[in-house]
């Protein structure tokens, strides 16, 4: 038996914005619902960018003030690379989120997702020494691609910019911001999802694990074994099937954020 694996759009795009810009606002706004459902957000706080497809250096981010399950396609703001407003009569952005999004998308034009959250287990994590442990399966698929940036304060120095993208380089999808939280990069908004999805996992399971008598850790060998196996998956197509199969979980719930 065939199954439909895919949700159709609930709403008509305006007329003067393309069918790219319309898909990318309805999965955007669909991340903003999974990481809310998942319970990764802080109230109007944190944020979430994606790419506008197209030759313009735009992206989306959420209006600041709204909680997540309040963010549709249509009211997600087009920012350019210098914080403008594309679009006359939107709203506001959270400064914090500009300057960390931005610097990203401009640096790293393969990125096409940025999601950053300030998670309890996340922080705990970001708070640790030695950071995210290989003690868990989900914590080694990412053992490569993760670096570490030093807090500095509430993100609003330009200057932090430079320091944040040396420390993302040009290799790594994850940074774990210290004392302050977690930071995904994706081809696309699917992949830039699954990442946060299982990183959140893997500090959620090494938080219940140091609560224990003691921790087994892999050997190296094994790490590095599984590691590689996580990674010949990592491409086109990660988290694809995940995120389609969570639309449908939100269209069974009546989430209305294609609108």
């Amino acid at each position: 038996m065939n199954v439909e694996t895919k949700i159709a759009p609930t709403s008509s795009k305006p007329t003067e914005m393309s069918a790219e810009e319309w898909e990318t606002r309805i999965d955007l706004a669909a991340c903003y619902r999974m990481i809310r459902h998942f319970g990764m957000d802080d109230l109007i706080y944190t944020h979430i960018s994606a790419r506008v497809p197209g030759p313009e250096e735009h992206f989306l981010l959420n209006p600041f003030g709204l909680l997540y399950e309040e963010v549709t396609a249509s009211n997600l703001v087009k920012v350019d690379l210098n914080g403008g407003l594309v679009d006359e009569d939107t709203a506001p952005i959270n400064p914090a989120g500009y300057l960390i999004h931005s610097c990203v998308h401009e640096a790293r034009p393969d990125m096409h997702c940025v999601i950053h959250t300030h998670t309890t287990a996340g922080v705990a994590i970001s708070a640790q020494t030695e950071g995210l442990l290989p003690i868990s399966q989900t914590g080694l698929l990412y053992k490569d691609l993760i670096g570490y940036h030093e807090y500095e304060g509430l993100a609003l120095d330009a200057a932090e910019q430079e320091r944040l993208l040396a420390d993302l380089g040009s290799e790594k999808q994850i940074l774990i911001l210290r004392n302050h939280g977690l930071l995904t990069c994706g081809k696309t908004i699917p992949e830039a999802f699954i990442m946060m999805y299982y990183l959140e996992q893997a500090c959620r399971m090494q938080i219940a694990a140091q609560a224990g008598s003691g921790i087994v850790t892999p050997p190296k060998s094994v790490q590095d074994k599984a590691h590689a196996q996580a990674m010949t998956g990592l491409g086109a197509g990660l988290g694809e099937r995940e995120f389609e199969a969570l639309k449908r979980r939100l269209a069974r719930e009546g989430e209305n954020y294609a609108v």
